[in-house]
């Protein structure tokens, strides 16, 4: 399964080359900073749930279908849930989607 659906990201993009290659930069950047602090307990769960809704966001964006349904559902548990937070899956995912991006540019 590809982490980029390149249909959903041409019809992000209305199919510029240039205008995906910027926003899976963005997205890039954004996953980078955000995936580090949403695994961090120090920092309170509603503002965890919020870079999550950020992160959904984003991916939809791009077409990372699995990384905003990750998202989605870690959102969902950040608001409703005291227990632990599982990022490892969407950490998984979003390393995925960071690789294919990586390759794309090479």
């Amino acid at each position: 399964m590809q982490a980029i659906d390149p249909a959903e990201l041409e019809a992000q993009t209305g199919g510029d080359a240039d205008l995906a290659r910027e926003v899976l930069e963005l997205f890039a950047g954004q996953c980078r900073s955000i995936l580090p602090r949403l695994a961090d307990p120090a920092l309170p769960r509603d503002q965890r749930a919020d870079l999550a809704h950020t992160l959904k966001g984003s991916a939809a964006g791009v077409g990372a279908v699995h990384v905003r349904a990750l998202a989605d559902a870690l959102e969902a548990h950040l608001r409703e849930s005291n227990g632990s937070v599982p990022v490892d899956a969407l950490a998984a995912a979003v390393a995925q989607a960071l690789a294919e991006i990586a390759e794309a540019r090479a």
